[in-house]
């Protein structure tokens, strides 16, 4: 009996000893060496901090930054990105931070950043990613042949002939937003109108129809919910970077929770719904959901394994973060530059009238509208609705003259990228859309293509791009056919980054009738 007494005491004390040491590696013994790695590569940062980082003071210039606006300008990355901008300002380009007992180094050469988003096995997505998996999943978060498999089977639901059947539903919504414009109008030439919630309406409503077709008024309630978890991720940066504080039992914590079982039920009666009337002849394919599920079908069928109930679900929840939310942040920024550039304003509006009068647009005729193609470049340039992006190695892996060891996290600036004088020139925070008049890789001084990726770059690029482009051309185009627009006084400059990069304060314009 007191041998085995023995023998457990000696079970607990090496298991206490064991978990003892894998914690304290993790909460210092590691972070420490790579420290010094990131010092030995010429990298410079703030010390390391037991379990925190840089977190409170990075919380804390996110906060001050929040509270209030900038004059107006297009240089706003120190504005975008305060915390950033400290550390630039106090370390150098070559840089890093500590998002709790993790590293973080930043990439800001274009060519590097290439190398990276190409090696898409090698430089992951962070795992787990504390602001990415409390909101979505999808194929933003998924790896390896996880994602090959996913992209195999939603790819048919973004081709060209689908883009074609969407469009009417693009302009249905576009339309719709327009009419409101119009009723608040019908007294009066001209009067201010704070865009911003008529245009994030509007590309909520172009996601459920496009994504869910019939059953795109169910869904409304799904994207109230997931506008409302955003909102709730970003009052709680802190918690959610340091290990285990999504365990806290905060109230935000508590909210998310209870969203995320509510989301998860909406969209799997919507789901069910569909595949129901899929199964009885009674649906149509020519919607993102309907033809997921017919892919996903027929993948099962050829091969025995395709998506399952849950992966669905988390498409499903992507498709309206990416779908909705980075389209609804092109338009209002393009409407809030034209309103400054009045004269590319005037310039899109006749090349508009020239290609379609004002009759109703279509889709082919929406390849015509260069001028527009050009703004809209120039807006993602400087207001990219993805400032920043992140991986994070797994194991030794080369980049550049580098071997990075397996735990350090990249953080690729696709801001201060699109806001480089050495890249643009030193016009580099001006509004010229004519930078990219003979196309995007005769656009940056000589460096090709690779220093403008609003969309991502290489084998995980937005799957949905084409799409957005469709839906803000469609957006611009007929809101130019009918309104003239400049900058209201109340408006205040406010590019603050959430998930993507909203006008916080709105979007105040004086709208005016074009006679």
């Amino acid at each position: 009996m007191e041998t085995m007494e023995k023998v457990a005491i000696t079970i607990v004390v090496v298991v206490m000893v064991s978990w003892g040491w894998k914690l304290l590696n993790w909460v210092w013994l590691k972070p420490k060496r790579l420290e010094k790695w990131l010092r030995d590569e010429g990298y410079n940062g703030n010390s390391y901090r037991l379990l925190i980082g840089d977190m409170i003071e990075l919380a804390t210039m996110m906060k001050e930054g929040k509270s209030k606006p900038i004059p107006v300008t297009h240089d706003i990355t120190s504005y975008a990105l305060p915390f950033d901008h400290h550390i630039f300002s106090k370390y150098g380009e070559k840089s890093f931070v500590w998002l709790g007992p993790k590293p973080t180094m930043y990439i800001k050469d274009p060519e590097l950043i290439k190398h990276v988003l190409l090696r898409p096995d090698e430089f992951q997505k962070p795992y787990p990613e504390p602001v990415q998996d409390s909101l979505i999943g999808g194929l933003l978060v998924t790896e390896g042949h996880k994602w090959i498999k996913h992209r195999k089977i939603i790819n048919p639901a973004f081709n060209l002939q689908n883009l074609k059947i969407m469009f009417s539903a693009i302009s249905s919504s576009c339309s719709d937003m327009i009419h409101k414009w119009e009723l608040i109008m019908a007294e009066a030439g001209s009067i201010e109108v704070n865009v911003w919630p008529y245009i994030d309406s509007l590309a909520g409503d172009v996601i459920s129809r496009t994504a869910f077709g019939t059953y795109y008024k169910e869904a409304e309630k799904k994207f109230e919910i997931q506008k409302e978890q955003t909102d709730l991720i970003f009052q709680m940066p802190f918690i959610l970077h340091v290990p285990g504080g999504r365990l806290v039992p905060t109230q935000a914590n508590k909210k998310l929770k209870e969203n995320f079982k509510e989301l998860r039920s909406i969209l799997m009666t919507i789901i069910n719904k569909r595949k129901k009337a899929i199964e009885m002849g009674e649906s149509k394919h020519d919607d993102l959901l309907g033809i997921l599920l017919e892919s996903n079908k027929k993948e099962i069928e050829e091969n025995g394994v395709g998506m399952s109930m849950e992966d669905v679900i988390e498409e499903c929840k992507l498709f309206y973060i990416v779908g909705s939310e980075t389209t609804s942040n092109l338009i209002v920024w393009t409407m809030v530059c034209l309103s400054l550039h009045k004269e590319w304003q005037i310039r899109a509006r006749e090349e508009i009238f020239q290609v379609f009068g004002d009759k109703e647009l279509d889709f082919e005729g929406l390849k015509s509208l260069k001028i527009l193609t050009m703004i809209l470049n120039e807006v993602l340039r400087l207001y990219p609705p993805v400032i920043m992006m992140t991986r994070a190695t797994h194991k030794n892996t080369k980049l550049g003259n580098m071997m990075i060891p397996p735990g350090v996290q990249l953080s690729l600036s696709m801001m201060h990228v699109h806001h480089d004088r050495e890249i643009w020139g030193d016009d580099v925070n001006e509004f010229k859309p004519e930078r990219f008049a003979e196309g995007i890789v005769n656009a940056t001084k000589g460096k090709g293509s690779s220093p403008f990726f609003p969309f991502s770059y290489g084998p995980r690029v937005c799957i949905g791009q084409n799409l957005a482009m469709t839906e803000a051309k469609t957006a611009i185009a007929m809101v130019l056919q009918r309104f003239s627009f400049k900058l209201s006084p109340s408006y205040k400059h406010s590019p603050f980054p959430g998930f993507t990069l909203p006008p916080q304060f709105g979007a105040h314009l004086i709208l005016s009738n074009i006679s």
